[in-house]
């Protein structure tokens, strides 16, 4: 992998953002030390490069932080590694598109996957499954919008909008073990699960995206922490 200069990611292994920095560096073919962090008892170089949020994922570019996810994969792509091919389309409408799906990621499927981890009783998250049944029907018709019939969202090859949706699949293999709902469904978006399987498949797939068992592990932590919190009240 290609030398940047002095290049450091604060992250953590659970956080889809983190991966989705991790999946950006890896289709840039560029060399970093990563640093994770405990947002339990945060550390100084978190609390120094992002005292706003004081959240991962951090990219610290000779000394310089870039924060947020998103605009860090936007960073990579234009001041990294320019002779590998670009993350975003090059299309300018394409790539306006692709962000507007990009943020659609975050502000509701995010959202809608966690609730239904954070749901408290059966009847809750058959509710939040519904709510996010919805959201996933959106992220099928953008797949079709973007793709052109190719087997990616950017096309014939793993893009910006793949690593932006493709970051939080792990967590829903998690959710499969946990709770044994599964998101994205194979009768009702066949080809949003379709992509799903190629993702993981993928080189950046298949290197950077984390087993489920770990996101399982730190969500039993949480809960764990949340019962003894309760306890203690």
């Amino acid at each position: 992998m290609a030398g940047e200069g002095d290049l450091k990611l604060l992250g953590m292994v659970v956080s889809p953002f983190v991966v989705r920095v991790r999946m950006a560096l890896h289709l840039k073919g560029v060399s970093y030390e990563y640093i994770e962090q405990d947002l339990f008892n945060k550390g100084e170089l978190l609390l120094k490069y992002n005292p706003v949020h004081k959240k991962v994922p951090v990219l610290i570019h000779n000394g310089k932080p870039i924060c947020e996810s998103l605009a860090i994969v936007q960073y990579v792509d234009e001041a990294l590694a320019a002779s590998s091919p670009s993350i975003l389309p090059a299309d300018p409408h394409d790539r306006a598109v692709g962000r507007f799906w990009a943020a659609y990621v975050d502000d509701k499927f995010f959202p809608a996957w966690i609730g239904i981890m954070r749901a408290e009783t059966e009847e809750d998250r058959a509710k939040k499954m519904s709510e996010t049944a919805a959201v996933v029907e959106q992220l099928e018709a953008a797949l079709a919008q973007c793709s052109n019939g190719k087997a990616f969202f950017s096309g014939d090859s793993v893009g910006y909008l793949d690593i932006a949706v493709g970051c939080n699949l792990f967590w829903l293999d998690a959710m499969r073990k946990m709770f044994g709902v599964v998101v994205i469904d194979a009768a009702r978006t066949p080809v949003l699960a379709a992509w799903a399987d190629r993702f993981k498949e993928s080189d950046v797939g298949k290197e950077v995206l984390p087993d489920g068992d770990i996101a399982v592990e730190y969500a039993k932590k949480i809960q764990a922490y949340r019962a003894a919190a309760a306890a203690s009240k």
